[in-house]
């Protein structure tokens, strides 16, 4: 006898981050409701490839993927997945108690769209100026879905939407979320914020995790993608982030907050320019983590 496939397939991301892989499974071991786990391994030939997942209280499985980035280890798992619903979050994330209880009624009720749940920054006890950077930047995922877009750290579509929209493009290290929201919204899906379903993010607390996300992120704007919006990229990364910094000075957070993060801010364009630098004028390839 056959068994019934799961309505629900998580998909985890990983790339020489087992050691945090820990919080989202026990995460997701909370959760209310039958689904089935299928994490990526995005360097399974490396030093620090994974072994095996440990004995969980739900369907899991471990698979490889050895195309470098994120987008392709995720069509990797989607490729694998039984689910009817997709479900997509980081190895670094962890998903709230109700979180798969509220994406599953969410996607039940409107199957023909795009869903997404806010990402919330933790910055931990006593946290460092690039911690502090980090949460008062935040993922605002209500914001981003007011541009068109939502960031895959939680982020929720039915399997056959995924499958007939063709995955992410599997060309970028970064920025391939936005691509796929837009790709699709230019098909006439539509794209909706899920608030009761959260998923907690911790803020990343050295200048050397954020540099590294500024470069692969800046990868991503101005060596991927068409023509004009690169060079649009191109030329907004010369300009100041003053817009930026504006909104930090307006957010809720204490003033020292406040300014901390327009410092951090600064040093971090410099980090752009310097990457801008190596890839367009030395012609380097774009970082991917």
């Amino acid at each position: 006898m056959t068994a019934q496939a799961p309505l629900l397939s998580v998909i985890v991301p990983v790339y020489r981050d087992g050691g945090r892989l820990g919080g989202v499974l026990q995460a997701l071991a909370e959760q209310d409701g039958e689904f089935e786990l299928i994490v990526v391994d995005n360097d399974p030939e490396g030093a620090d490839a994974l072994q095996a997942l440990p004995d969980l209280p739900f369907p899991a499985q471990l698979i490889g993927c050895t195309r470098p980035g994120s987008y392709a280890a995720r069509n990797a798992g989607a490729a694998v997945a039984r689910g009817t619903y997709l479900l997509f979050t980081d190895a670094d994330c962890r998903p709230s108690r109700g979180w798969l209880a509220a994406m599953a009624c969410a996607l039940e009720a409107q199957p023909g769209i795009l869903l997404a749940g806010p990402v919330l920054l933790e910055p931990g006890p006593d946290p460092s100026p690039w911690a502090i950077f980090d949460t008062v930047r935040g993922i605002p995922q209500a914001a981003f879905i007011r541009r068109g877009y939502a960031a895959t750290a939680n982020m929720a579509c039915a399997h056959v939407l995924f499958s007939r929209l063709g995955g992410f493009a599997e060309d970028r290290l970064s920025g391939g979320d936005a691509e796929f929201c837009r790709r699709a919204r230019r098909q006439g899906v539509g794209l909706q914020l899920v608030p009761d379903a959260p998923v907690h993010h911790p803020a990343r607390a050295t200048r050397a995790a954020l540099a590294t996300k500024a470069r692969r992120i800046k990868g991503g704007q101005v060596a991927t993608g068409p023509r004009l919006r690169r060079v649009v990229w191109t030329l907004r990364s010369l300009v100041p982030p003053l817009r930026e910094m504006a909104a930090y000075l307006r957010s809720p957070y204490p003033w020292r907050w406040r300014l901390v993060a327009c410092q951090v801010r600064l040093n971090l364009w410099g980090v752009e320019l310097a990457e801008l630098i190596r890839l367009l004028v030395l012609r380097g390839q774009p970082e991917r983590r």
